[in-house]
């Protein structure tokens, strides 16, 4: 009797945990109990829509036609980084997307470093842009743009990563870089990132259980520097959108986020190949030194195993630097003019 109590016990608490590590269904927008849908949005190869926000100078008279990728926890909304002034003064014409899962764009469970660029490209195609446009991905953003080098070099005219999101576990890193970079996170990152690496299953579970601490990111409290609290302490006050960039459910867009930027990669970035050897266009990443997300060691090394990009480190400055005083304008004009100027 008290063997059959036991099984029937660890029966019970078995399918308790299994349920505990279930993320919902996701809340899509436009279906019955979903979000409504409120943005433009185009149809994509797979069925699902992607939606967009348009920024800048008329895309008919644009002299530049630029796609730029949100970062972790962000959306279409946080798309445009310069102010309408070097907006006209370069001609520069913007469109934003938010990522599968986020806002108002459908969940992709099969999202992949190669769908996002597919995706990038059709939303090219579908809005006109031509057969060359230029990328820019901010964060975890200018992680998933690495996509388009790999695998739509051809229809680039420029690409810009702005303190991309690095994966630990890229097999170019040595062993020693990497881990030294990697025991510089919070603990609780440390933890919320090996989970998401060695058990993915788990990421749903482990960033919302109440037993120890989650993601740092996800909580609000991330690593930042000075010059980050500077620059935040600019924007109290102003509405978050926290509620739209998760409104169909954090599993399909943080927690995935998540999952794909420090997962089994599927493709090492360092060993692509120049996307313009002719030099008929460039790269640039740019890095702050006292970046506490992004380890700057790690961006160094990516930059002296790939002498192709131009690197730009600035000192002093951490992960929120393109919201500084007129560094957007410095930025730009370097990526689409090759202007250079002090910062």
């Amino acid at each position: 009797m008290f063997k059959r109590i036991l099984v029937i016990l660890l029966i019970g608490f078995l399918a308790w945990a299994y349920q505990a590590t279930q993320p919902p269904p996701p809340k899509i927008c436009g279906s019955p109990g979903g979000p409504p849908i409120t943005a433009p949005r185009i149809k994509l190869r797979d069925g699902r829509h992607l939606a967009y926000m348009e920024h800048g100078v008329p895309k008919e008279n644009a002299k530049y036609k630029i796609i730029l990728v949100h970062g972790f926890g962000s959306s279409r909304h946080e798309g445009s980084i310069a102010t309408a002034k070097i907006v006209e003064e370069l001609g520069a014409y913007f469109v934003s997307f938010d990522k599968p899962g986020y806002g108002e764009s459908d969940p992709d469970p099969k999202r992949t470093a190669k769908s996002i660029a597919l995706d990038i490209e059709e939303l090219a195609d579908q809005l006109g842009l031509g057969s060359k446009f230029y990328v820019l991905g901010y964060s975890m953003g200018g992680q998933a743009v690495w996509g388009c080098p790999k695998y739509i070099p051809h229809r680039l005219a420029g690409l810009m990563l702005i303190a991309p999101v690095v994966n630990y576990w890229w097999p170019s890193f040595p062993a020693n870089l990497s881990k030294e970079a990697y025991y510089q996170q919070f603990p609780q990152d440390q933890w919320a990132l090996r989970v998401a690496h060695y058990t993915p299953w788990l990421t749903y579970w482990w960033n919302t259980q109440k037993l120890f601490p989650a993601s740092s990111v996800i909580a609000g409290k991330p690593k930042f520097c000075q010059q980050d609290w500077e620059i935040i302490s600019k924007f109290a006050g102003r509405k978050s959108n926290k509620a739209y960039v998760t409104q169909q459910g954090e599993f399909e867009s943080i927690h995935r986020d998540m999952m794909i930027g420090f997962g089994s990669s599927e493709f090492d970035p360092m060993d692509i190949k120049n996307p313009f050897p002719d030099n008929e266009a460039s790269v640039h990443l740019w890095q702050g030194d006292e970046d506490g997300l992004v380890p700057v060691t790690l961006q160094r090394y990516i930059a002296g195993r790939l002498p192709w990009i131009h690197y730009h480190e600035l000192p002093g400055a951490g992960h929120l630097f393109p919201h500084a005083d007129g560094m957007s304008e410095v930025i730009l004009k370097a990526f689409l003019v090759g202007e250079k100027q002090e910062f």
